[in-house]
């Protein structure tokens, strides 16, 4: 039965750990172990998998470290002051608007300067005086903000989209089925929608009342910024920002443009040399707990591909599937509970795509139901587990003064949020499509 296979009960083992507030990266160890040894291996054998698992992420990691630094250094120009005294000035009073503000401002972080949720840690903390101000309830700005580092990637092929994008691309072909990236941007803004539907949902119905939260600690760093310009540094800050920019787009190396874009704001002395240790050290500390969960979450994922139990698990998905529809479900929900384990959409698309796209081609599906069908369920489950970078990076914003859980108000809000709509929107644009 399929409720037995370890894949389940691990990624139930998670989940139920992690709504009892274990720390997240014990309840991912302890998920792998439950894992490996309800697959026959031994807790050693286990623990080494997982731990060489982890070079997985190694790229992810270190991206997150280095765009760490990079947030750190923009934050120490006027740019992201004049940003936060503007958005107070507009916004106040209208609590609805901040909400998709956010949201807004997020979705540039994936495309136009992708630092992905370095931003959130410099942005969001001074902006919760406000929040509180207006009674906003912060499930409603982890929604906005998941939405903005999830829906961009999903369906633009930029930045981190073209990452996405290309390797869903790449895993098709090498299953059997030639497209182009042309083909996927035409048919994942159907997934891109449905969070925006989500999105709606959360800011207007499900998290729209009021809440009241305690005096804020940041009460007394209210920024007064009337007369603060741009200087001549603030514009080699934004360069190196483009720069870092243009440098992954070019290369598809996203720590190698985080570096670049250090190194221009450093011979612009937007960072002085001296204080280059100050900035890294800061970097780390903002970035380092997501980038080892990221790891470890790496590790995690290994250890399932190891176990042999995906593959035993989508096989006996292709057993029950009943046709075309019962087929399409039963392909996300399976993609929804891979993907809340290894805690990424960009992990998930290699590991079910050599059982996915045959299985669409056994079925009848054309080629863009099963783009749509392979994106969409690698895309479910980013929004909601505790492992993924998308719900992460707003509780390391919302929780800077202890109000913010990320279970409870991060990870369940936007679960709900998201995987519903994504899920829907998956099913019948599959039928649509054909």
């Amino acid at each position: 039965m399929i409720i037995f296979n370890p894949v389940v009960i691990a990624v139930l083992v998670m989940c139920i750990l992690c709504l009892f507030r274990l720390n997240v990266m014990l309840a991912i160890i302890a998920a792998s172990l439950v894992g490996g040894l309800m697959a026959g291996m031994g807790a050693i054998e286990t623990m080494g998998v997982m731990i060489a698992g982890m070079k997985g992420n190694l790229e992810t990691a270190l991206s997150y470290v280095l765009l760490g630094a990079l947030a750190v250094a923009i934050s120490r120009g006027n740019l992201t002051k004049i940003l936060i005294y503007k958005m107070a000035k507009l916004i106040d009073g209208k609590a609805v608007f901040l909400c998709f503000f956010i949201a807004f401002i997020a979705c540039f972080s994936q495309n136009l300067i992708p630092v992905h949720i370095a931003f959130i840690p410099i942005l969001i903390p001074p902006l919760l005086g406000l929040m509180n101000r207006l009674k906003v309830d912060r499930r409603a700005v982890a929604c906005a903000l998941t939405f903005g580092l999830e829906a961009p990637y999903i369906s633009i092929p930029v930045g981190f989209g073209l990452i996405f994008h290309t390797i869903l691309r790449d895993q098709m072909i090498q299953n059997g089925i030639a497209v182009e990236l042309s083909d996927i941007a035409s048919v994942m803004w159907i997934g891109g929608l449905s969070m925006l539907v989500g999105l709606f949902i959360a800011i207007l119905i499900l998290y729209r009342k009021p809440r009241e939260y305690r005096e804020e600690i940041f009460k007394n760093q209210e920024i007064k910024l009337e007369n603060i310009r741009l200087g001549f540094q603030d514009y080699f800050m934004l360069l190196g920002a483009l720069v870092a920019f243009g440098v992954q787009i070019y290369t598809g190396s996203l720590p190698f443009g985080a570096f670049v874009g250090l190194v221009v704001m450093l011979a612009g002395k937007v960072v002085k040399w001296n204080e280059m240790d100050l900035i890294i050290d800061e970097g780390m500390k903002m970035m380092a707990f997501i980038a080892f969960v990221m790891l470890i979450a790496a590790g995690f994922g290994e250890v399932l591909k190891e176990s042999g139990a995906i593959g035993e698990l989508v096989s006996a998905t292709t057993s029950m599937v009943g046709g075309k529809l019962g087929g399409a479900i039963l392909m996300l929900v399976i993609g929804l509970l891979i993907t809340l384990g290894i805690g990424t959409s960009f992990g998930t698309i290699p590991v079910i795509a050599a059982f996915y796209c045959p299985l669409c081609v056994a079925l009848g599906f054309g080629t863009p139901a099963t783009i749509l069908l392979l994106g969409i369920a690698g895309a479910l489950g980013d929004a909601g587990s505790p492992a993924s970078s998308s719900t992460m990076g707003p509780t390391s914003g919302l929780n800077a003064d202890g109000q913010h859980n990320h279970i409870w108000d991060t990870c369940v809000p936007t679960f709900i949020a998201y995987n519903i709509p994504l899920l829907v929107f998956g099913v019948i644009g599959a039928m649509i499509l054909g």
